[in-house]
Formats: C-alpha cells, sequence, structure tokens
C-alpha cells in the first residue's frame, strides 16, 4: 500500500482523505475535476491528485461528458479514502460502484410524476367531448 509522503502532509493535521469536485471553469461555464484531497481543504484549493473531469453542461450530441481513471480511484478507495454524495453518484452512473439510492428513488419520482400528468384530466374542468 502506498503512504502519503511527508512532503504532502507538510503544514497539514487531522482530517482524512475525500475524493470529491473541484469547480473549474467560468462564468456559466463550470467544469469539475474529481480530485483525491484533504477533508479540511477548500473546495477548489489543493488536492493530492486529480482521478477525473467532468463537463456538466451537455455538448452538440446531447451528451455530459466525463472522464475517470479508474485505477486511480480503486487505488484512492482501498487506502481509504471517502466519496462525497455527487462523486458517488457519479461513480453509479459510470458503472463503478452501485448506484446510490437517491439516483433510483429520483427516477421513480420523476417516472411516476410524468405518468400522473399524461392521465390527468383537463385542468379547465370542462368535458373533453363538449362541442
Amino acid at each position: 500500500m502506498v503512504q502519503i509522503g511527508s512532503r504532502l502532509l507538510k503544514g497539514y493535521r487531522g482530517g482524512h482523505v475525500v475524493i470529491r469536485f473541484a469547480l473549474g471553469g467560468c462564468t456559466n461555464r463550470p467544469f469539475y475535476r474529481i480530485v483525491a484531497a484533504h477533508s479540511r481543504r477548500a473546495r477548489d484549493g489543493k488536492y493530492l491528485e486529480q482521478l477525473g473531469c467532468l463537463d456538466p453542461l451537455p455538448n452538440a450530441h446531447g451528451e455530459r461528458v466525463a472522464g475517470l481513471n479508474l485505477e486511480r480511484l480503486r487505488h484512492w478507495l482501498g487506502c481509504g479514502a471517502q466519496l462525497s454524495r455527487p462523486a458517488e453518484k457519479l461513480l453509479g452512473l459510470a458503472g463503478f460502484l452501485p448506484l446510490h439510492p437517491m439516483t433510483v428513488t429520483g427516477a421513480e419520482r420523476l417516472r411516476r410524476r410524468r405518468a400522473q400528468e399524461t392521465v390527468a384530466p383537463p385542468a379547465d374542468g370542462s368535458p373533453c367531448d363538449a362541442p
């Protein structure tokens, strides 16, 4: 098992390693790095290693692009790193982990809401057969 060198821990006390998103990009054009960082560091601050990237805005084909280094993710999880909820959801959708329970629950709620909207009668209260 690889241990974090003393250079990386210099000036750092407490906490644990977390795999989370670090915000990048500019106004109205977000871009996220998936990083392994100490839990007490700032969201966009120093990190130990970049593990992937995510472009949350759809491209010309309507796809959201994510790139992941699964080998390094496995390494950090093996070293005891914790996952943030957004990172856990992304890894579940990528097939690396089981789906996060809230992802399944949210999809079921959306499916039920859309089914109710298609079955619901007109909102004005008048019958559909009226001339």
